[in-house]
């Protein structure tokens, strides 16, 4: 599923705050720059996409298979006692889909992630060796 560039652009808060691990058939996959959880994004390259109505189906069945691919990773890699899977856009509204492993205790157990604490950016070590993990998981 080739989107051309000109029509699609990552949100620049998204581009802010994540890092890229993958191109996916549809997504964009990236790493949010919070070291205090393992947490994924999956943004579609659907231009204006907004909500998952905004996709067609065949989209739709897309995202679903990458969001299960994405939560096997996480819990492969992490074996975290919940994954938390949502796509909010109340901040950016373009489409993107989080899923978070969650740990019993992890800093923000068992509320939502958002404004629980700061984010712990990874170091630049700690980011190749995260997102060179979750690669080697996704290829695998």
């Amino acid at each position: 599923m080739k989107i051309p560039a000109h029509e699609w652009h990552l949100h620049p808060q998204l581009a802010e705050d994540t890092h890229p691990v993958a191109q996916l058939p549809l997504s964009e996959l990236r790493l949010m720059d919070d070291a205090h959880h393992p947490w994924l994004i999956l943004v579609p390259r659907v231009p204006d996409a907004r909500e998952l109505t905004d996709l067609r189906a065949s989209e739709r069945a897309a995202l679903t298979r990458e969001i299960d691919a994405a939560s096997r990773v996480l819990l492969a890699q992490f074996k975290p006692d919940k994954l938390n899977v949502a796509a909010l856009g109340n901040m950016v509204e373009q489409l993107h889909v989080h899923v978070i492993a969650r740990f019993r205790n992890d800093i923000a157990w068992p509320r939502p992630v958002w404004g629980t604490a700061t984010a712990a950016p990874y170091s630049p070590e700690a980011l190749v060796v995260r997102i060179t993990a979750l690669r080697g998981a996704l290829d695998g």
